[in-house]
């Protein structure tokens, strides 16, 4: 009679080993797949559209304090410009009528590119989002199988195991879980973070527009758009480490070690979090810009 007890004990506890171990597995892959979608959706949208009072800030500190700069910086360059024309030819004796058309031409296109530096920094990203968002759409894999073939799965190789290995599995898929939403909230930081640095990148851009008519202050502005495009394309570069994760993690639902492929995929989430926090750097080196 005890011995039936005891039977009964221990198939009550491999069943609810079983199910707790289930529970985190699933829990696991639903917030791998999540995590995709959640850096899809971030970096798909624009500074205007992911937070409006924030850029309605941003523009209104970027035209009250910034333009002013800017126009300051603006009048130095054209009448250093100017002079600069006029006394490299000859000190002012071959002086030419179509010398002032120029000149002429080149302050206006200072002012309307100082004028217009939001609508260009803008375009630059929603060009930049539109790679994102058609990045995403090509991305067919998703890193969570169906719930029933998962659950099929599990049961099955989970059936044939004692106590003791799934208690173990119990302790390591808990462990792995936890790691995993760490690591999710460790890629929502980067994400963020990104999204700040784009809204202070743009809330100086009249300063660095405000130098392209000259050659030489021109460095400034050059370097500037660089970062702009560097900053734009991360987003690409971020959907590119998502696919290749998506896949990667695909790989290992279907492998025959229960133990391996719950340390396979928290080691592809690991790696997909090194790899974002590089993507920045990618950008930068591919644009040149420093």
């Amino acid at each position: 009679m005890l011995e039936g007890i005891f039977e009964e004990i221990a198939e009550w506890m491999h069943g609810l080993l079983a199910d707790m171990v289930l529970a985190d597995m699933e829990a696991m892959y639903a917030d791998a797949d999540g995590q995709a979608g959640m850096i899809a959706g971030a970096v798909a949208v624009t500074p205007q559209g992911w937070n409006a009072p924030v850029y309605s800030m941003i523009r209104n500190l970027s035209d009250s304090i910034m333009m002013p700069v800017a126009g300051i910086i603006i009048t130095y360059v054209l009448c250093y410009e100017l002079v600069s024309m006029l006394t490299e030819k000859n000190n002012m004796h071959d002086i030419d009528t179509w010398m002032f058309f120029k000149y002429l031409i080149k302050a206006w296109i200072a002012v309307y590119l100082v004028s217009h530096t939001f609508d260009i920094t803008l375009a630059v990203f929603e060009m930049g989002s539109r790679m994102a968002k058609t990045a995403a759409e090509s991305i067919r894999g998703s890193t969570a199988p169906d719930a029933a073939e998962l659950t099929r799965m599990l049961e099955e190789k989970m059936e044939g195991m004692g106590l003791g290995e799934l208690f173990l599995l119990e302790i390591e898929a808990s462990f792995v879980t936890v790691g995993t939403q760490i690591l999710s909230a460790l890629t929502a930081v980067i994400l963020y973070a990104r999204m700040v640095e784009i809204y202070l990148y743009i809330s100086v851009a009249p300063v660095p527009f405000a130098t392209f008519s000259n050659r030489e202050w021109g460095q400034i502005g050059n370097n500037y758009l660089r970062g702009l495009f560097a900053l734009a394309f991360q987003g690409f570069f971020i959907m590119a480490c998502v696919g290749i994760n998506a896949v990667l993690v695909e790989s290992v639902h279907t492998a025959d070690n229960i133990h391996a492929a719950l340390f396979g995929t928290a080691a592809y989430m690991a790696i997909l979090f090194v790899s974002l926090r590089r993507t920045k750097g990618l950008s930068q080196s591919v644009f040149s810009a420093h």
